[in-house]
């Protein structure tokens, strides 16, 4: 069996477990645009089996070269990332990237009160 060589990746934000708030831009920026915040929610949707380009941007009607851009895009802002499959690159959303943002937002949350937390944490969860 040929093994596959590793995807030439772009170098993309490594989030820390306390993110700044450059790379909370940096993060906030990529997601700015119609496409590429409709791409995200798109690949959180999918879950863990992802999506290659082409299905990306057959569902969002958008031109693959487009779709290349937006996606190399989220991927240096570590939002999503990508795995070969084959002949095929599946995206997925990168948890630890959301996670970091996530964290981020809510670091100082609530002022000590993490009872005024739960509404948020609630809607946050996948249960």
């Amino acid at each position: 069996m040929r093994s596959t060589p590793p995807l030439a990746q772009k170098p993309r934000i490594q989030y820390p477990s306390a993110m700044d708030q450059q790379t909370a831009l940096d993060a906030f920026s990529a997601l700015s645009q119609e496409t590429r915040l409709a791409v995200f929610r798109l690949l959180v949707t999918a879950g863990p089996e992802g999506m290659t380009s082409g299905d990306i941007g057959e569902r969002l009607n958008v031109r693959q070269n487009t779709m290349s851009t937006n996606l190399g895009i989220l991927l240096k802002a570590g939002l999503v990332c990508r795995v070969r499959d084959g002949r095929n690159v599946r995206y997925h959303a990168d948890h630890s990237g959301i996670s970091g943002l996530l964290g981020f937002l809510l670091e100082d949350c609530c002022g000590g009160n993490p009872e005024l937390c739960q509404p948020i944490i609630r809607q946050l969860s996948c249960t």
